[in-house]
């Protein structure tokens, strides 16, 4: 069947076309029906059904004869190490750190915080969660600990599993303190925390609440698979960024089984035994869909990295794994081949490495850039491939399904929706617009099974961020446009979240903590397009009357504060103090216009600016720092 064979079944009838996708995971009780829509616009997928998460991710392939084949291959440069971990191997390590958990009162549906490095045993800690039906949430490692502390507090954990320290090219990243002060911060305690040590840092436990990882499962009986029912959630999952009430993303388990199992075969061509490798981290959504279930659910081979792109040891680590482990199908983000590129133009590290085996690269986090595109499909010669999803739908909303059957690339589009999606480009009115008219990207309600079900402990939240603007459609929150062809192209976002390096950051997020400075008035934080991260934030500061502090100390202040807030994952470096920041008549800060000033294109001065002489203020600092070039 070609694309539009299988996307025009699944829209002729969709209860059909889900239902025959389940079949192809196990269920101890099949569920009756696919869709659930008794309490629309609030849907579930398979709620009647039972299953289990590390099952159908571990178990039932060990009970295929497949236990001697390799599920996960452990990959750090920086610490030189390789280790693979069978299928056989995994089940014992699962069901041995889930039953001790069971053992010490973890539950069906009690939380359990993750928070750990890019090492085998974050997946471990995710599938002995699945094992016994508790909800687990992947805290990115190295995260600060205000951060970690809102979301203790948010999904009252009855336990946090955590390594000692996670590892950056030139330095060890003290975990354990950051730990133990976000659960000093919080108002909710885990009852106990486990702690994988690692050879390069040994942390200190506390007596009666920290337990070390392998004393912990000592003399432990294994557990067995806990059968859950389809719509019992499977993760939370927090959106970066949020300094104020978290979003947490909840994912049930029936529908993420379904979902993701199909995506590996129809969109990145993956069977049984195939070696998959997703560079991203378990922190963020690629790394909990295609570095530990959707790979392990179809019974390929994934590869966890320890690593960074450049520098461990050079530009062409990626491609002597791909070599080395024989890699099909390969994804990333744009900004990684970005890194690559800048180091190494002429892919002179490319020509170092035998990647036969290499069919597909896969693009996502972020718009990937025609430039990197181009450099990509010449340096490797096979489909570089964009496509778009969220944290939100844990899947991609358009790809090129080459599984299925391999589109025309479209450079700049991440091609077409996929089944289950049906988008509409939308004008402020809620109308579709025409081909190639700008306007707010929507899909229609319901969602396809593996999308977000809810917001933990956050319903009406849910409601308003994302069902309310546009009823009948979810809200993406970006724009674009779609051509005659149907191919979707992304544009911007249409609120204050800016992209940094593949990582969805919220600007109201780092101006709150920038207004809580004592010497700053008023601020506002924009996007700047950076070459090598596609976006960089940059802070505009108005100080309080009277200030004669040194301008320099000041930025250095907030950049420290939003990195002691925040975390190192916001990049925040780029701050200037300026007398005034440009507003409308009623109060609105002009943002939009700052960011099209700062990257040097063309604007139409607002009709509702209180002042335009401002905006020459502006460009003056803008160009202070390196921006708005003539």
């Amino acid at each position: 069947m070609a694309y539009k064979d299988v996307y025009d079944a699944w829209k002729a009838d969709p209860e059909k076309f889900w239902m025959e996708a389940a079949e192809e995971v196990h269920w101890y009780k099949k569920p009756s029906k696919a869709l659930f829509d008794d309490k629309a616009p609030i849907y579930e997928w398979f709620s009647d059904g039972l299953t289990n998460t590390c099952y159908n991710a571990v178990d039932r392939h060990v009970e295929a004869g497949r236990g001697d084949e390799l599920a996960i291959m452990h990959e750090s440069p920086i610490t030189h190490a390789t280790k693979g971990i069978t299928y056989k191997d995994l089940q014992k390590r699962v069901s041995s750190l889930a039953g001790a958990l069971k053992m010490r009162g973890v539950e069906k549906g009690d939380r359990v915080i993750i928070y750990m490095p890019m090492i085998p045993e974050a997946l471990e800690a995710m599938l002995a969660c699945a094992r016994i039906g508790a909800i687990h949430s992947v805290v990115f490692g190295g995260f600060a600990a205000h951060e970690l502390a809102v979301r203790i507090d948010d999904c009252t954990p009855k336990a946090i599993i955590a390594a000692s320290s996670g590892l950056e090219p030139n330095r060890v990243v003290h975990y354990k303190p950051l730990l133990d002060q976000a659960i000093d911060m919080a108002e909710h305690k885990p009852e106990f925390c486990v702690i994988f040590q690692r050879e390069q840092e040994v942390a200190r436990l506390i007596e009666g609440r920290d337990f070390n990882w392998h004393g912990f499962q000592y003399g432990v009986k294994p557990a067995d698979c806990v059968p859950v029912e389809g719509n019992h959630p499977a993760y939370i999952l927090y959106t970066s960024g949020t300094t104020g009430a978290p979003k947490g993303v909840v994912r049930s388990t029936g529908g993420h089984l379904v979902a993701l199992n199909w995506t590996m075969k129809n969109i990145y061509n993956i069977d049984v035994g195939d070696r998959f490798w997703a560079a991203s981290d378990v922190g963020w959504v690629v790394g909990h869909s295609y570095i530990c279930y959707a790979p392990l659910i179809k019974g390929a081979q994934t590869i966890v990295f320890e690593g960074k792109p450049v520098g461990t040891p050079h530009a062409g680590v990626f491609w002597r794994i791909i070599q080395n482990q024989r890699v099909k199908s390969f994804f990333t983000a744009p900004t990684a081949l970005r890194a690559i590129k800048r180091e190494d133009p002429n892919g002179e590290f490319i020509k170092r490495y035998k990647l036969h085996d290499l069919q597909a690269i896969f693009l996502a986090g972020e718009r990937a850039d025609p430039d990197t595109i181009k450099w990509a499909q010449e340096k490797f010669g096979v489909p570089v491939i964009d496509h778009w999803w969220q944290t939100e739908t844990g899947w991609a909303i358009a790809a090129n399904p080459l599984g299925i059957e391999e589109l025309p690339v479209k450079i700049g589009s991440p091609s077409v929706a996929m089944p289950g999606y049906d988008i509409d480009i939308l004008d402020e009115a809620g109308h579709p617009v025409e081909p190639g008219e700008l306007g707010a990207i929507a899909i229609k309600l319901p969602l396809p099974p593996g999308t977000l079900q809810t917001l933990w402990n956050a319903e009406d939240r849910y409601r308003k961020s994302y069902l309310t603007t546009f009823p009948g459609y979810y809200e993406t929150g970006d724009a674009g446009i779609k051509d005659e062809d149907g191919y979707v192209y992304i544009m911007a976002r249409t609120d204050d979240v800016i992209n940094v390096a593949g990582h969805r950051l919220s600007t109201g997020a780092m101006e709150e903590v920038l207004s809580n400075h004592p010497d700053v008035a008023e601020c506002a934080v924009i996007g700047v397009a950076d070459e090598l991260k596609g976006q960089m934030p940059l802070g505009f500061l108005c100080l309080n009357a009277g200030c004669t502090r040194d301008h320099a100390d000041i930025v250095k202040e907030v950049v420290r504060d939003v990195r002691n807030e925040i975390g190192p994952v916001a990049a925040f470096k780029l701050a200037c103090v300026v007398d005034r920041l440009p507003k409308t008549r009623s109060g609105k800060i002009l943002r939009g216009t700052m960011v099209k000033i700062a990257d040097s294109q063309p604007f139409k001065m607002p009709a509702t600016i209180d002042d335009p002489a401002i905006l020459d203020e502006i460009k003056v600092a803008l160009q202070g720092l390196g921006y708005a070039k003539e």
